[in-house]
């Protein structure tokens, strides 16, 4: 058990992740690399908020980047492209995004501690965060950061 007293800090931040492929990808260090401010809090939670309904976020292996491949070959599987859907009027891959999206959802709470939320931290030994995009040309995503806790 960690005992830490302080007063509460709140930090808020909007990043940027760069386009992706359709598919699902590690973006653990693309996240850590424009929050140089987590090294600041000592103990807390961090928020993770997708600004976006055809792209989803989650934690999952970090190691073998065929488990991203499989999983988007499954992702394919329960939300196909070539369904009957009604909403259309984005393109064939429009609605099965937003299918993908709400099967993983948009928001991740991670514990931070001592600093970080890597390896040797939170995150277990073979644990990323993964962005599934699900859009053929998804562009970038918006990703609103929000930090509470207590800081070093």
């Amino acid at each position: 058990m960690t005992t830490i007293t302080g007063s509460t800090t709140y930090f808020q931040k909007l990043i940027t992740l760069p386009s992706k492929p359709r598919g699902c990808h590690l973006i653990t260090s693309d996240i850590l690399s424009q929050l140089p401010d987590l090294k600041s809090f000592r103990l807390g939670m961090a928020n993770f908020f997708l600004q976006h309904t055809s792209a989803a976020l989650t934690i999952n292996e970090n190691c073998d980047p065929d488990v991203r491949k499989d999983m988007e070959m499954m992702l394919n599987r329960l939300a196909p492209e070539d369904a009957p859907y009604k909403h259309t009027d984005e393109g064939s891959d429009d609605m099965p995004g937003h299918v993908k999206s709400s099967l993983f959802g948009v928001s991740l709470d991670i514990p931070v501690r001592e600093g970080g939320l890597g390896l040797g931290y939170v995150l277990g030994t073979w644990q990323g965060i993964w962005l599934c995009e699900a859009r053929n040309r998804g562009g970038s995503r918006k990703c609103l950061v929000t930090i509470h806790g207590i800081k070093a």
